[in-house]
């Protein structure tokens, strides 16, 4: 098979739960996974990458370190698909490996604002002596874009329609809509939080990293004086297309003492 009809696509997502990868064809007219794999995240480099969402102390240095770590977790994945595929790295023509968001905030404080992911590019590429491609939203934020959602191409190649608009939702650890035109068309944008809202409520309030199964309490309110917290964050207040970062969205700034929010809105916090 010819190397330049494989490649490797990593990703970890902003619900911090580990790293999927997939081993894709593009030698047809569409794009075919063939293997994939996926590992959950070391607990210490999950809670690392989770409080460098936020500042605190001597974090470059700590981000650096924690970027090394993420590569040589993708690196794990990747020998994975290697070998379950039968395929060696030299068939391989690249890997796409996206990093962890730890801060986006585009258009922001300068006009121009920043998207952060870490990871370390150049060791991935030296573990798995496969070419590595990244870096692929700071581009967008300094052209005046969002840099993310990253997915709307994806979903234009797969589910776009001739003549007809279709609507894909994908709901991660955020929400994003896509909208492919009938004309051709794509718009996609953040529309609110998805699984990371609800994985951190479970986290702080139950001792669990998620909702195994989708259990919820059977009967639930909702807590009306929280709401303003909610409609006055700026990610709510902003016009699309838009994008936030995982903490921007997480809990909206919400009272930690709020008894109804702890107690009451785990269906809240469920993407409708």
């Amino acid at each position: 098979m010819s190397a330049s009809e494989l490649y490797i696509g990593l990703m970890s997502g902003t619900s911090l739960d580990g790293i999927d990868g997939v081993l894709a064809d593009f030698s047809g007219s569409h794009c075919v996974v063939t293997h994939h794999a996926s590992a959950p995240f070391a607990p210490e480099l999950r809670a690392e990458l989770m409080a460098l969402n936020t500042s605190g102390t001597d974090e470059l240095h700590r981000a650096a370190l924690a970027g090394n770590a993420l590569s040589r977790a993708y690196a794990q994945i990747v020998q994975t698909l290697l070998k379950r595929s039968g395929q060696p790295a030299s068939s391989i023509r690249a890997i796409g490996a996206h990093g962890q968001t730890v801060r986006h905030r585009p258009q922001e404080f300068d006009g121009t604002g920043y998207t952060l992911q870490l990871g370390n590019p150049a060791l991935l590429a030296e573990r798995t002596g496969i070419t590595v491609v990244a870096d692929f939203r700071s581009r967008d934020v300094a052209a005046g874009g969002q840099g993310a959602p990253l997915v709307p191409a994806f979903h234009q190649g797969v589910f776009g329609r001739a003549g007809e608009t279709v609507l894909v939702l994908n709901i991660g650890g955020i929400s994003n809509l896509s909208v492919l035109g009938a004309d051709g068309s794509v718009l996609g944008f953040d529309c609110g939080p998805g699984n990371a809202l609800m994985d951190y409520w479970c986290q702080r309030h139950t001792g669990q990293a998620f909702d195994a199964g989708g259990h919820g309490p059977p009967r639930v309110r909702y807590c009306l004086p929280c709401w303003p917290h909610c409609w006055t964050n700026p990610f709510c207040e902003n016009h699309t297309p838009r994008a936030r970062g995982a903490i921007c969205s997480t809990l909206c700034g919400l009272p930690a003492t709020c008894s109804v929010l702890v107690q009451k809105t785990r269906r809240t916090c469920k993407p409708h």
